[in-house]
């Protein structure tokens, strides 16, 4: 059903598909501060936030998408175990169908960190292991000028098989939520005063 109305948002948006959707969703949840529901929300029809055309109801779509968005809230929260939506594909044989099964998801988590980077902010300390454990699935030259996250993912052992590298996915968003959870509140501001 979600994936439906993902494939029937219009032209000229370019909505996330279920696995970069499942991503994204778990990029905004780890972040040291809430994302507002309105600033991700624009972001899953369209990357560029660009508005819905006339006629078109996106109501549907954001309350399947508000769902998932609670129910992977809920488990990242009591930091339990949640699966991924991660998919097998028929692929020729010299592609890593390891990697190509996990990449949509990793590009979705990824991007939810350049929209909103404030988990690429927390200390590299309590970081580095789990965005080697993401960032291990993305080209090399994707990470320029990341020379200690690329050294960090040359340590690590790749992943097995898909059911590892689903694991380390898990993994990774429960280490990233325990670092945005001990990062400090920014103090709240007062509210401007009224000349």
């Amino acid at each position: 059903m979600l994936q439906d109305l993902l494939d029937a948002v219009p032209a000229p948006l370019e909505a996330l598909d279920l696995p970069a959707l499942d991503g994204f969703l778990c990029g905004v949840l780890v972040q040291p501060g809430r994302v507002a529901p309105a600033r991700w929300l624009a972001r899953v029809v369209d990357v560029d936030a660009r508005p819905p055309p006339r006629g078109w109801d996106p109501a549907p779509l954001h309350a399947l998408v508000r769902r998932r968005h609670a129910e992977l809230e809920a488990a990242i929260g009591a930091r339990r175990w949640f699966d991924p939506w991660v998919f097998e594909a028929d692929l020729p044989g010299d592609i890593d169908p390891v990697r190509a099964a996990v990449l949509p998801w990793v590009a979705g988590i990824a991007t939810a960190f350049e929209l909103f980077p404030g988990t690429m902010q927390l200390a590299p300390e309590t970081t580095l292991e789990p965005l080697a454990l993401l960032y291990q699935h993305l080209d090399a030259e994707d990470l320029e000028e990341a020379d200690e996250l690329l050294a960090e993912i040359d340590s690590i052992e790749p992943p097995a098989d898909l059911t590892e590298a689903v694991e380390q996915l898990v993994r990774a968003v429960l280490l990233l939520a325990d670092a945005a959870a001990a990062e400090p509140e920014p103090p709240a501001r007062p509210p401007a005063r009224r000349r």
